[in-house]
């Protein structure tokens, strides 16, 4: 399905600005599905070429075929790819901008050219998820959990989750109701349960991160009051 590689490049940079479960998403959607989505063209190939019908009408084949495959299951699964990792690319250049944007405060620091010290970065350079930064992440999250989930829906709503090998068809220009046969159905199945039980994992981390982040925030807005109220006592 094309080259995968800048978009793993890009989303393996991800990795060193994420949180410990949004790691682990990265990697369930590096290995389990561009790896298995990047070798799929030989499980799917050409359908509609494969698929054999009861009747050699011109053109009822093909609409058969358009009606109940609108979109075939490869070029939909590299739409959701695609469309679930927009949000951590965005997450990802506000990131580095960030980034640069801090150690230029951080330099200025040093060299006594300037009072104001890094907000989202601590001296190692790594993010500290507060303010503006901890809101873009948290809405990137909720963009990818409604991208996976309408995606999943989507593909339900399609095609359902099982395939039949016997197809009917009963619209122009099939002179009758006919029977048409996919190939390899069990096969694609397979692959098909795969990618939703993949595409559910992926969005129970979304979810999970989302609450992780959500605690930590809470936690250490407590541990702040604290010091606060322990400061003005002393």
């Amino acid at each position: 399905m094309g080259d995968w590689g800048f978009l793993s490049k890009l989303l393996d940079k991800v990795q060193s600005h994420s949180t410990n479960i949004g790691k682990v998403w990265l990697t369930v959607l590096l290995i389990f599905r561009i790896m298995v989505l990047g070798g799929i063209d030989k499980v799917w190939g050409d359908e509609q070429s494969n698929m054999v019908c009861n009747v050699i009408t011109p053109g009822c084949k093909n609409v058969c075929y358009d009606k109940h495959f609108p979109i075939s299951h490869s070029r939909f699964w590299v739409l959701q790819i695609i469309f679930v990792s927009l949000p951590t690319l965005v997450y990802l250049g506000y990131a580095l901008h960030v980034i640069h944007k801090e150690d230029k405060l951080r330099q200025r620091f040093a060299e006594k050219q300037g009072t104001k010290l890094p907000k989202y970065t601590d001296s190692n350079g790594k993010l500290q998820y507060k303010g503006n930064l901890l809101r873009i992440y948290v809405s990137c999250l909720l963009m990818t959990i409604l991208f996976e989930a309408g995606f999943i829906w989507a593909q339900y709503y399609l095609y359902g989750f099982l395939l039949d090998a016997r197809l009917m068809c009963t619209s122009l220009p099939c002179p009758h109701p006919i029977e048409c046969f996919i190939s390899r159905p069990t096969e694609k199945t397979i692959f098909i349960l795969f990618m939703v039980v993949v595409a559910c994992v992926s969005l129970l981390l979304n979810i999970t991160e989302i609450f992780y982040l959500i605690c930590r925030a809470s936690v250490g807005k407590m541990h702040h009051r604290k010091y606060v109220t322990k400061e003005t006592h002393c």
